[in-house]
């Protein structure tokens, strides 16, 4: 992977950890769903903003991932993906104040071992 690449890479990452961001905000901001409220929260993701912009950061992300799939072999690219799930894990514990078990630092510890293996030299 090219430097080019790898920054296109990088901003696909951000864009895309950003939606889960933004749309974890939002979700907090609707409540828990019920069966009773199901509709009115369907309506209220229009009109929530982080919703809003948790799905346009996506949309980038999904743009960004189609340009970088015009350069990059899928089977490297795909699954570096999976570090979008590292920075969601800290994310999560940083801002949202979820626990992280052992078991899941190790699983956190796997893919990226996994990914620096994946985006080694062909």
């Amino acid at each position: 992977m090219s430097v080019q690449e790898f920054l296109l890479f990088l901003l696909s990452l951000i864009a895309g950890v950003s939606g889960q961001f933004f749309l974890k905000t939002g979700a907090l901001k609707l409540g828990k769903l019920t069966a009773g409220n199901a509709f009115n929260h369907v309506v209220s993701i229009a009109t929530t903003p982080e919703l809003v912009i948790g799905l346009a950061c996506y949309g980038i992300g999904a743009v960004l991932y189609i340009l970088l799939l015009t350069r990059v072999k899928l089977s490297v690219l795909a699954p570096a993906v999976a570090l979008q799930y590292i920075f969601s894990v800290l994310i999560g514990h940083f801002v949202f104040r979820e626990s992280i078990p052992l078991v899941r630092v190790f699983g956190m510890a796997f893919i990226i071992c996994g990914v620096v293996l994946l985006l080694a030299k062909d």
